[in-house]
């Protein structure tokens, strides 16, 4: 039996993968959590083998709370299931460990096949991801975006829900100097100069989705 951890911060997400799980033969969900810092506190009571993680949901989001469950248990697999289609984010997650991708959009079939798959030690990629991944290596001519470190990057998608420095430092354990201090290296590197022009951009290369903000979140996304 392949013991599956949901992390997403959509009930109605977690719910539907919850009872296409259900109803495969060797599949277990063992426990739900909304947020990263939620999956790491369920991930030590419920020992799961497999974690479905969301990228962006309140809290530290996916790229951080796969490198710290991945601290916390080396021998977890990771599969990422997220809208986000351009190469950085999902070339980011991998490098942190993570060793499944799916598109939100993909088909039930694919999300069983992902879990037995990572469950016995091989990646899967989800075909549209892959091309996306493969096209980004052939093209040559580095994005902007693509000059950023991880570290960068988890600042910035903060950035985009509409965090404070304050916020931020406290969700990834830094100090608010050492926050600005990334903020502002980041803008650099890019050539903006607020965060709204960073949010228009992270929206044209398609880090974050249009249309999905919500209270807090200029450019919040799943």
């Amino acid at each position: 039996m392949i013991r599956v951890l949901l992390v997403d911060d959509h009930d109605l997400v977690r719910t539907g993968i919850r009872r296409l799980l259900e109803d495969t033969e060797g599949i277990q969900v063992v426990g739900e959590a909304r947020s990263g810092e939620e999956a790491l506190n369920v991930a030590q009571i419920s020992n799961p083998e497999v974690v479905l993680m969301d990228v962006n949901m309140p809290g530290m989001g996916g790229l951080e709370a796969t490198r710290k469950l991945l601290r916390q248990k080396p021998m977890l697999k990771i599969i990422v299931v997220s809208v986000h289609m351009d190469g950085l984010v999902p070339k980011r997650l991998l490098e942190a460990g993570a060793v499944g991708y799916l598109s939100k959009g993909c088909s039930a079939e694919d999300v069983v096949l992902a879990v037995r798959t990572v469950q016995r030690g091989q990646r899967y990629i989800s075909r549209d991801i892959a091309q996306t991944l493969a096209l980004g290596t052939l093209s040559g001519g580095p994005n902007a975006l693509e000059s950023l470190s991880e570290r960068e990057l988890q600042v910035l998608l903060q950035i985009t829900r509409g965090h404070s420095i304050q916020e931020i430092a406290h969700v990834l354990f830094l100090s608010p100097k050492t926050v600005s201090t990334y903020r502002s290296r980041i803008m650099k590197k890019l050539g903006v100069h607020s965060d709204v022009e960073l949010t228009h951009l992270a929206l044209r290369h398609g880090i974050i989705e249009p249309g999905a903000a919500d209270g807090d979140a200029p450019g919040r996304q799943h």
